[in-house]
């Protein structure tokens, strides 16, 4: 049995990961915002309260673990408020860029330096192709600046994690799931694009993320992937090529 933590876990990908974690065996601590989560199972501790913008939220998440050694941690967190040019949002913009990019470091920060990350065990941080500077392409258009940005930056966190983690033997991934069909994107109204974009449910993302996790190592920290290749990833075959593989390492 392993010790799995999922930050983010009350909805979407964060949900099915806790789910099939714990459907394999694993004992999964699984954080929520809110102060009243579902009720702990037999494998399942949930930890209320954790929100990732906070600046309290490594301190606070400690003190649920500080006599657990985890093997893996997933944070899947995240927020997407939508933009345009002529309609930027800054308050949007702060709280995509705590909760993707800034509250990732002070989580790890505190479970490394107390201890509850183990020698050996892995991090992966929910990034998005949407990241990727590389695969930007006039066809998509601009806005959605904070969305982008937020993510990209936490490419650069987790390209930075993986330096300083290097020596504790820490693997770090970062890593786009997949186009899924959850509430967050149906909230900013990309259910339209679900269809023709290949969107997949939580569940089956969650299970591609499961497999890809078990055969990450040292050997590929600091990297960037998607688990399930370049089938929904519009910008990739324009801008890489055709013949992708899959999983697909993606460009910065």
């Amino acid at each position: 049995m392993r010790n799995v933590l999922i930050v983010g876990a009350s909805r979407g990908l964060g949900a099915s990961l806790v789910e099939q974690y714990a459907s394999k065996d694993n004992q999964v601590y699984a954080t929520s915002r809110s102060k009243e989560p579902p009720k702990s199972t037999k494998n399942i501790t949930w930890l209320p309260g954790i929100d990732v913008a906070s600046e309290t939220a490594g301190h606070v998440l400690y003190s649920y673990l500080e006599k657990v050694e985890l093997e893996l941690v997933v944070i899947t967190a995240g927020y997407f408020g939508t933009e345009s040019f002529d309609k930027p949002d800054y308050h949007s913009e702060v709280k995509m860029y705590t909760t993707s990019s800034i509250g990732p470091v002070f989580i790890v920060h505190h479970l490394v330096k107390n201890g509850v990350l183990k020698k050996g065990s892995k991090i992966i941080l929910v990034s998005s192709e949407s990241g990727s500077i590389t695969l930007r392409h006039e066809s998509e258009g601009g806005g959605n600046y904070g969305h982008h940005a937020s993510k990209a930056a936490l490419n650069m966190v987790g390209k930075l994690l993986s330096f300083d983690l290097k020596d504790n033997d820490i693997a770090v991934g970062i890593i786009h799931p997949g186009f899924m069909r959850t509430e967050m994107t149906k909230g900013v109204g990309f259910d339209k694009f679900w269809d023709d974009g290949g969107a997949v449910t939580p569940d089956v993302a969650a299970g591609s993320l499961i497999e890809f996790i078990e055969k990450f190592s040292m050997e590929h920290t600091g990297q960037y992937w998607a688990p399930r290749g370049p089938r929904d990833i519009g910008t990739a075959e324009p801008v890489l090529g055709k013949g992708l593989p899959t999983p697909l390492q993606l460009p910065w």
